[in-house]
């Protein structure tokens, strides 16, 4: 089943499929982000007070910065799903849908008539994503589960930060992100699968088993020799791979996993016999003996300041940067040369600063067509060109606040940023 194709050339890859999109918060809207960055038409269901991540990170002018990037590119509409009407709406909307993205407790869409079996009975075809806390089945499968807490029971926030203080945690929705990457991994192969028999089927994407997953060298590590370690900057078992301070207080992180890379961190401190030196000259070694080896290195760096550092080990061919800032990006010239920030132009900002499209595609890359829009904004021409409804209907809903629409729809948007 197609969608309207797009007459941009040459078309992004997922040009002329539809997503319905019904999650909340930050793992559903990204999965869903990622198919319209390459060209599906993605129409994002919420409530009439909005999806909860208009409610994080930073504001301007009362409007939220994170939902022009983590919503671009798609139609909003606004239904309440706790009406019987609203419901009958999504379903006529799925029967003209490829996938439907949701992040809802498991069972929550059965008890609304709109499980995978009630709606691929009309649609044989249709894809379901389901993202929850700890998948559709277990005995946590019922647990409430947002990222930082199904990263918690994953393992991988155990490692994260130094060993002598409380475990750390990164900036941002890292879990979410991560599980957002495999439900789209998982909904393309499941694409690839109905483009032989037909059929769709359910992808289920579990955070904590997400997270999980990128513990990998540790599991076996675990099996057989019971080690459990949090070793802050160093990555164990790799040396040298840290953050080793500067003479301005900064950090440098240098790494070499190689013994040919390792022999050119040895020339570039001036220590050159440290790459035969049996405690060093080997991987294995240097990572038996990684304290004495960030001991020498860290004498080193703390004599030198941290842009000249970078620049001597990058003349080196050395693997090392700088930690940087948001700042340092807006300023660096290669975030610049790969076109990196975009700055879309945006309704609510005049203008907005934004992630570029990933990954790069050399035939036919993905591409910002507009930023997040306002609650309601799409409601009442996707009502009406997709599910069908009239214009009766349309205010007869929104009389009975079934749907919500934004007073000033304006869904005209040329501006397209490829990538």
């Amino acid at each position: 089943m197609k969608s309207k194709t797009s007459t941009a050339s040459p078309h992004p890859p997922l040009t002329g499929y539809r997503v319905l999109e019904l999650g909340s918060t930050v793992a559903g809207p990204f999965c869903g982000r990622l198919f319209a960055d390459f060209g599906a038409e993605v129409i994002k269901i919420e409530p009439a007070d909005g999806d909860p991540v208009r409610s994080m990170g930073k504001r301007h002018n009362g409007s939220s910065l994170y939902s022009a990037s983590i919503l671009r590119n798609k139609k909003l509409i606004s239904i309440d799903l706790r009406t019987e009407e609203g419901r009958a709406v999504v379903r006529r909307l799925s029967e003209k849908s490829d996938f439907l993205v949701e992040n809802f407790r498991p069972e929550a869409l059965e008890s609304w008539g709109l499980g995978y079996e009630a709606l691929s009975a009309c649609n044989p075809g249709l894809i379901m994503v389901r993202i929850s806390g700890y998948g559709q089945t277990g005995p946590y499968r019922e647990r409430p589960g947002y990222g930082a807490i199904c990263e918690a029971v994953s393992g991988l926030r155990h490692l994260t930060g130094d060993p002598d203080r409380p475990p750390s945690r990164t900036a941002t929705s890292l879990t979410d992100y991560i599980t957002g990457l495999y439900a789209t991994l998982g909904a393309m192969l499941a694409l690839e699968v109905r483009h032989k028999t037909g059929k769709g089927q359910i992808i289920d994407a579990a955070l904590y088993e997400s997270a999980f997953s990128f513990m990998e060298p540790h599991v076996p590590a675990y099996e057989k020799l019971h080690e459990i370690l949090r070793a802050g900057s160093r990555l164990p078992g790799n040396a040298p791979n840290n953050l080793y301070p500067t003479l301005d207080r900064k950090f440098i992180h240098i790494t070499a996993a190689s013994d040919a890379v390792f022999r050119r961190v040895a020339s570039a401190i001036g220590r050159p016999e440290l790459a035969t030196d049996p405690a060093y000259a080997t991987a294995i070694a240097r990572a038996n003996n990684e304290e004495t080896l960030d001991a020498i290195i860290t004498a080193w760096t703390m004599d030198k300041n941290c842009i000249d550092l970078e620049i001597k080990l990058h003349a080196e061919k050395v693997p090392a940067a700088r930690i940087y800032t948001i700042e340092d990006i807006f300023n660096d010239p290669h975030y610049e040369a790969r076109g990196m920030l975009q700055r879309v132009p945006s309704e609510e900002f005049g203008n907005v600063t934004i992630p570029a499209v990933v990954p790069r595609l050399s035939s036919n890359p993905g591409e910002i067509r507009h930023a997040g829009r306002r609650i309601g904004q799409d409601t009442r021409t996707v009502l009406r060109e997709i599910a069908g409804l009239t214009d009766d209907e349309i205010s007869k809903l929104e009389e009975k606040l079934v749907i919500s629409c934004d007073s000033r729809a304006n869904t005209s948007s040329k501006s397209v940023l490829r990538n």
